[in-house]
């Protein structure tokens, strides 16, 4: 008598299904708000009196690390896309130069700039034709995939010194 044998179903997966979950999970991480706050929740409502003040113990004010995340965010979207991208000196480049915004349309001309460079980046990472694992020809062995997580934990790591700063004088909503 011949033995029966049980076929095990497996589950059908295929590198394009990973690929669009990759890209979905990047996605989600680049705008961040699963584990904290988004970044815009931090940046809205800052007080304008406040963006250039400092906080006992805190090394930066909330103009400092809104330019700063927005260059580097922007330095980091342009090396993935352009070859002749130069990056701005380290670390002098990645700052403002003054700790108070010049004005309010500096503040929100940095706001548009820091949400338009992570659709960009976004974009990019969610563009199918390009190999988010392949490196960056121009590059020193970074990926696509490499420079997105690297910007969710530039961003996230700012984030939360933005909140704390807000906490800390007083301009949190929950404070």
């Amino acid at each position: 008598m011949k033995k029966k044998t049980k076929r095990i179903a497996k589950k059908k997966s295929s590198a394009g299904s990973h690929d669009q979950e990759l890209r979905e999970h990047l996605v989600a991480l680049l705008k961040g708000g699963q584990a904290h706050v988004h970044f815009m929740d931090a940046i809205e409502g800052f007080p304008e009196a406040k963006r250039g003040a400092f906080a006992e113990g805190l090394r930066h004010t909330g103009w400092q690390l809104l330019e700063h995340a927005r260059i580097a965010q922007w330095d980091i979207l342009e090396f993935c896309r352009s070859a002749k991208h130069v990056s701005p000196g380290f670390p002098e480049g990645y700052w403002p130069k003054t700790p108070v915004p010049p004005d309010e349309t500096a503040w929100a001309k940095s706001v548009q700039g820091f949400q338009r460079d992570l659709q960009e980046m976004i974009k990019l990472v969610k563009n199918p034709k390009i190999d988010l694992c392949a490196a960056i020809p121009h590059g020193d062995s970074q990926t696509v995939l490499r420079e997105a997580l690297l910007l969710a934990d530039h961003n996230a790591y700012h984030l939360g010194q933005l909140v704390d700063l807000r906490r800390a004088l007083g301009a949190w909503p929950e404070s």
